[in-house]
């Protein structure tokens, strides 16, 4: 069960960078959803702008892998926005769009699970903080379905789906701290009026909370899909750049060689 889990007992070291990616993004996200709350759209879109840029400063400082699995992150999840949103319904935004915040956000959402997946703190407690992060959202989905005054059973699956993912995936500490950073923005956003939720769910039919209690679980399917597509898409980046820069390529090799030896 707990087999991509950090070892017990291990002394991880704890990386500032890492805290202040989250301190950062927590901040934000509560800023940028009081301030979109009663916004036009055309502050929706200035919002949208600091957050490409504020994106791009902290990207600054992480490798290519990481900078490729927030690229991923941000094109899956806007297409599912999209499609989620405007076109099914599921959920809806203020002003019937999807905000141009929410691209860059999902990238901040991203990196932050990554920032906290990482440190120090969450490879040292990762065995309190699963059993906290379950033992929360599990209640939180029973009373969706027992005594809230709407019901969740889509809050409930989700959750299912949610243990599925901290258990069975490769990256568990990822996708746990995806549960802090979502189930923040998603209560925040929702209490404002940024969003919300439809009462029934228009593909299952059934009844969903606003948010729904597993709602962690969407978020780590983009996680999954910029683990899994982030490698595909640094190989068809390089070879896009060999062909059109093929001396790049030339000097790869000739480097390459030059570590060997």
């Amino acid at each position: 069960m707990f087999r991509h889990f950090p070892e017990v007992g291990g002394n991880y070291q704890h990386r500032s960078r890492d805290y202040y990616i989250a301190l950062f993004t927590f901040v934000s996200i509560s800023l940028c959803l009081w301030f979109d709350a009663d916004a036009s759209k055309g502050l929706q879109n200035t919002l949208g702008v600091f957050a490409w840029g504020f994106l791009f400063i902290w990207l600054k400082g992480e490798n290519k892998f990481v900078r490729m699995q927030v690229i991923v992150a941000i094109m899956f999840a806007t297409v599912g926005e999209h499609f989620a949103s405007p076109f099914m319904g599921g959920y809806t935004y203020r002003f019937h769009n999807v905000p141009a915040y929410i691209p860059p956000g999902h990238g901040f959402v991203y990196l932050t699970a990554v920032a906290l997946g990482r440190s120090g703190f969450f490879h040292n407690h990762s065995r309190t903080i699963t059993a906290f992060v379950l033992i929360v959202c599990g209640l939180w989905s029973i009373w969706g379905v027992l005594l809230a005054e709407r019901g969740d059973w889509v809050g409930a699956a989700l959750y299912c789906v949610f243990v599925l993912f901290v258990f069975k995936g490769r990256s568990p500490l990822l996708y746990l701290a995806a549960f802090f950073v979502t189930t923040w923005l998603e209560i925040i956003g929702t209490y404002l009026g940024t969003w919300y939720w439809a009462v029934i769910d228009p593909v299952l039919d059934w009844p969903q909370g606003n948010p729904p209690s597993g709602v962690a679980a969407w978020y780590c399917l983009v996680d999954a899909v910029a683990l899994g597509g982030a490698p595909y898409m640094l190989d068809l980046w390089d070879k896009i750049k060999y062909t059109v820069y093929p001396h790049d390529y030339e000097r790869a090799v000739s480097d390459n060689i030059s570590t060997r030896e």
